[in-house]
Order: C-alpha cells, then sequence, then structure tokens
C-alpha cells in the first residue's frame, strides 16, 4: 500500500514537473504594432489557436500608433519584436535599435482611397489637386498618394496629402468638407460603405507591385544575443498566417471581434490580405528598391542607404 502511494505521488510530481518545465520552456515576448490593421488581429488569433505555443512563444500584442511610435518603443526596448511598414525600415539608418528582418507583406492590396458618398469625384484623375488624408508625415499612406500622382504625371504636390491622424479623425474632416478623401484600409472602407459614409474610389494594390507593405522588425540586441527566440518567433508568425489561410471563417470571424468591425466587412477584406502575404518572408530587391527611394521622398533619409542597413538576411532568404 505505502509503495503504491509513493508511485502515485512520484507520478503526480513528475507530471507536476514536466508542466512547469512547459511552462517555463515558453518565452513571452512583446510584440508592437503600427497603426490599425486587420493583419495585426493575426497576432492574438495565433495564440487562441495554438500556433504560437507549438514554438514555444507568449506573444502579448502592444498597440502603437504609427511607425514612429513603434520605433520609439523598440528604441527604450518596450517591445522585442515590431510589425511596421517598409518605410518604416529607414529607421535604423537613424540609429534605432532595430533591424527589419522579414518581409510580411507584398503590395499594399489592403489600403484604399476612399471619399464622401456624394463626392464629384468618380475616376483616379479626379483626384488631381484634391485633398487626401493620411496617417502621419512619413508614414506609407503618405508616399502612396504621393506616388500615385508621380506616376500620373502630376508632381509630388499634384495631389495634396495631409496628415490627419487615426480613420475617424479622417471620417470627420471628410465629412465637414476639409479632406476630399483619404487612404485607409479595405476593411474599413467595406465599413463606411455599409454605413453610408464613404465610398471608395481606388485600390492602392495594383499601384506598386514590387513593395513590402509590412515588414517585421526585431532588436539588433535580440538577434545578437537570442537569435533563436529571432527563429522561433519567424517560424511561430509563419505558420500563424498558414493556420489563418488555412481556417478562413475563424480567421473572419476573430479579427471582427478584436477590431469591432462586422464579419461582412472583414470578410471582403481578407482575401486582399491573403494575396499580399508572405508566406515565407523573403526579401525582394525591387521592392528593397523602391523602398529605398520612398525613404528620401518622405524625408525620412536625405539620400538613398546602403541595402544592408535595411533589413537583414540572416533569418529568410533574398528572392533572386
Amino acid at each position: 500500500m505505502a509503495s503504491r502511494m509513493l508511485r502515485t505521488v512520484a507520478v503526480t510530481c513528475a507530471v507536476s514537473l514536466f508542466s512547469l518545465s512547459s511552462a517555463l520552456a515558453a518565452d513571452k515576448v512583446k510584440v508592437g504594432t503600427s497603426g490599425l490593421a486587420l493583419l495585426w488581429t493575426f497576432i492574438d488569433t495565433g495564440m487562441k489557436a495554438g500556433t504560437w505555443q507549438k514554438y514555444d512563444i507568449d506573444v502579448e500584442r502592444v498597440a502603437l500608433a504609427g511607425d514612429a511610435v513603434m520605433q520609439q518603443a523598440m528604441t527604450s526596448a518596450s517591445v522585442d519584436f515590431g510589425f511596421g511598414s517598409g518605410p518604416g525600415m529607414g529607421y535604423h539608418s537613424k540609429g534605432v535599435p532595430a533591424i527589419a528582418v522579414a518581409a510580411v507583406a507584398g503590395p499594399p492590396y489592403s489600403f484604399t482611397i476612399a471619399v464622401r458618398p456624394e463626392s464629384p469625384i468618380k475616376t483616379v484623375d479626379d483626384l488631381k489637386g484634391k485633398r487626401i488624408g493620411v496617417t502621419t508625415a512619413g508614414s506609407m499612406t503618405q508616399w502612396l498618394v504621393r506616388e500615385l500622382s508621380r506616376q500620373k504625371g502630376w508632381g509630388k504636390g499634384g495631389i495634396i496629402d495631409l496628415p490627419m491622424g487615426a480613420p475617424r479623425t479622417q471620417l470627420v474632416a471628410m465629412k465637414s468638407g476639409d479632406l476630399d478623401g483619404t487612404v485607409t484600409t479595405v476593411e474599413t472602407t467595406a465599413e463606411y460603405v455599409a454605413q453610408n459614409e464613404a465610398r471608395g474610389v481606388l485600390q492602392l494594390g495594383d499601384l506598386v507591385k514590387d513593395f513590402h507593405t509590412h515588414v517585421l522588425f526585431a532588436r539588433t540586441a535580440l538577434i545578437e544575443k537570442n537569435p533563436d527566440l529571432v527563429a522561433r518567433f519567424l517560424k511561430g508568425w509563419f505558420a500563424t498566417v498558414a493556420y489563418m489561410k488555412a481556417h478562413k471563417d475563424f480567421a473572419i470571424k476573430e479579427s471582427a471581434a478584436a477590431m469591432k468591425y462586422s464579419e461582412s466587412s472583414i470578410a471582403k477584406a481578407m482575401d486582399a490580405q491573403f494575396q499580399m502575404l508572405s508566406d515565407d518572408g523573403a526579401w525582394n530587391p525591387k521592392a528593397i528598391d523602391k523602398i529605398s527611394s520612398s525613404l528620401v521622398e518622405l524625408g525620412i533619409l536625405e539620400k538613398e542607404p546602403p541595402r544592408n542597413t535595411l533589413y537583414t538576411d540572416r533569418f529568410v532568404p533574398v528572392k533572386p
């Protein structure tokens, strides 16, 4: 009897120790996300789906207001990783102790230009000389407006881009007549359309084919001290992307709940997300060249930087 009790105690202790060691094995990481994007909800839903746990990662997401704020958080070590825009890659050359480690998304299919329902703007050509709201100065949304103007042959100021902050702030300014339109996401435009507050004029994914709309940053100290954690985080992220693509209904439901948007709006945006998402994080040299030139266009840098200061290919390949 005593020996049986001892065996039971031993087994219980072994199970407890195994559970404890498993819990201790998970690395807790803080991840900053730049602005409002459907894509960022995948980080949280990946925890619910268990994709991060397979790589012993426990993720805490920190929502931040734009690339500049996210890079400040990287500098202060408030976050370990950061999801931001392609133009955010220029901040490393300005002294931020973080560098891009993987391409997250390609052409900007998730962005549109929206206008008031009654606006006389019907086509792209009608945007010439109009005031279009963007998130912040030096942001990707600002660059998209300027790139559109450049491609149309209207010059840098052919469309007037005005940094106005959050989407709702831009919507209010549009309703009051202070803005003629806004650069916003597909899901936000779908919400506006459903509420008869705006309508889409142009999806920006076809504007520039070679581009990295979103990239993943890691603190350089983390790369140097714990490259295994960086590698596992990347595996966890791409496993999450694969899971969401394979379970679209789950992705729509969870993203809608997280963003407090209707499932119909998220459903309309999900295909655009899947179209632009990278499955392996590989770098596109043509996209890097385009981003490098955008840094000068946006005034982030005075001249184009050496390409090796924009990203590292230590963890993902470079496309031929």
